[in-house]
């Protein structure tokens, strides 16, 4: 295994911003991100925004949902949805290519129309998830009270459901417009720039605690401790990757030899990157959810109370069980991310050097080398997707033990989120760069 990244020098970010089309790719990705901060900070009418802000301070699931929305759920913005549905709806329609033939078709056999097709589809779905999880949240404003006096509720529900929906989609075309056109994954970027804006307040609510309770000085200072170390490991969590050694034929071309130089196939540690943090976030996070508003409900004492109470403690972001779970969601997640990616499929891989003569060492070609890369692949994804896990929850138990929680927000699953976005950012950054050097280095 190999890892660690070298960070940017001077004259590397002054060849960034003079690169060709860089420039305007960077200039439209923070208008973009800047444009989704203008929107939450717009929000809907008819609400008691004070009221609403201070309950979702006091609910773990809403405040942990109002992290990923950047703010917008507390301030119960046009954005409050966030990239939510957008994120819920990608993760489905990927679990379902594997499942329905005719996705899968799509996916892997009909190229970029099949692809383009497929995002239709996701698009759609979006759409209808949206709608769905507006029309609950507006039920839970109304049962909590934080709709604003001498409001008609039926047109408010009406119009709020519209207005959420259309937001919702609003972000995820935005997002698309930054993986496109832009530099970096825009549904990644938007949580990240979310999370990021939490961290004032967060930190505010840290100082108010340190300043009641003073001897918890060197408890925050042991957290942030294990805070620093938890983002060198997901540094090297994210860089490192296990090479295997590909022997090339030599071919003789007139008087010259061509070829007979060793390379080696890169498998990344962590093939999915922070990719299944967010769909492990997104998928625990939508039954909580559910739960969360139904127990609001005021229903009456009977087993359903009893059935839904159980389950809302089973999914609570604090609780024991919820962590159990989420370790388990990142182990199959990044197996399962691994498995859909192009690069890391054992039988094209091997069809592929048998095609040019090229082998593993002390490997027969065809099905001997398509078996040791899978063999290769599940041993690496195993120790990459368990360091992931425990990686995602050190941090959580850290604030447990030190009995600092208010940094919760902030802890293992936004700290991997943060610099796993940050790394990719910069890792495509210098793809950029070195695809312009080479176009240069052509020209000349």
């Amino acid at each position: 295994m190999t890892g660690g990244m070298r960070m940017p020098t001077t004259a590397d970010l002054m060849s960034m911003w003079n690169a060709s089309g860089l420039k305007e790719k960077l200039i439209f990705t923070f208008a973009m991100l800047l444009l989704f901060r203008l929107g939450i900070h717009l929000p809907l009418f008819g609400v008691n925004n004070e009221y609403f802000s201070n309950l979702a301070s006091q609910n773990n699931i809403l405040g942990f949902l109002d992290l990923f929305a950047g703010g917008a759920l507390r301030k119960v913005s046009i954005f409050a949805l966030g990239i939510g549905p957008y994120i819920t709806s990608s993760i489905i329609m990927q679990l379902m290519a594997v499942i329905i033939p005719a996705l899968e078709k799509l996916q892997k056999e009909d190229g970029e129309a099949g692809r383009r097709k497929l995002s239709q589809y996701t698009r759609v779905f979006t759409v209808i998830l949206a709608a769905f999880q507006a029309m609950i949240f507006m039920a839970f404003m109304a049962h909590t009270n934080a709709i604003t006096a001498g409001v008609n509720h039926t047109m408010f529900y009406i119009s709020s459901v519209l207005t959420l929906t259309a937001g919702s989609i609003l972000v995820m075309w935005m997002s698309e417009l930054i993986t496109e056109k832009g530099i970096g994954n825009g549904g990644s970027l938007i949580i990240f720039v979310g999370i990021l804006s939490g961290i004032p307040l967060y930190s505010s609510r840290t100082a108010q605690m340190i300043a009641g309770t003073p001897s918890l000085g060197w408890n925050l200072a042991l957290l942030l401790s294990i805070f620093f170390v938890t983002m060198i490991f997901i540094v090297i969590m994210q860089e490192a990757i296990r090479k295997v050694i590909i022997v090339n034929p030599k071919r003789q071309i007139g008087n010259k030899v061509y070829g007979g130089v060793n390379t080696f196939i890169p498998f990344k540690l962590n093939p999915g990157g922070v990719m299944p943090i967010i769909f492990a976030v997104a998928i625990l996070l939508f039954p909580s959810t559910i739960l969360s508003l139904v127990g609001q409900a005021n229903l009456p004492e009977g087993w359903i109370y009893n059935v839904v109470t159980t389950l809302t403690r089973f999914f609570n972001p604090s609780g024991l069980t919820y962590y159990i779970i989420y370790f388990i969601m990142i182990v199959l997640l990044t197996f399962f991310y691994a498995s859909i990616m192009p690069n890391m499929q054992p039988k094209e891989i091997a069809n592929n050097l048998k095609k040019y003569g090229s082998s593993i060492p002390g490997v027969k070609p065809g099905k001997p080398t398509a078996d040791a890369l899978d063999n290769i692949l599940t041993k690496t994804t195993f120790i990459g997707a368990l360091g992931l896990g425990i990686i995602a929850l050190v941090p959580a138990f850290a604030s447990y033990i030190t009995n600092i929680t208010t940094l919760q927000g902030i802890g293992a699953t936004s700290l991997i989120i943060m610099v796993g976005v940050a790394l990719d950012f910069i890792n495509q950054i210098r793809t950029h760069l070195l695809a312009r050097n080479y176009e240069t280095f052509l020209k000349e």
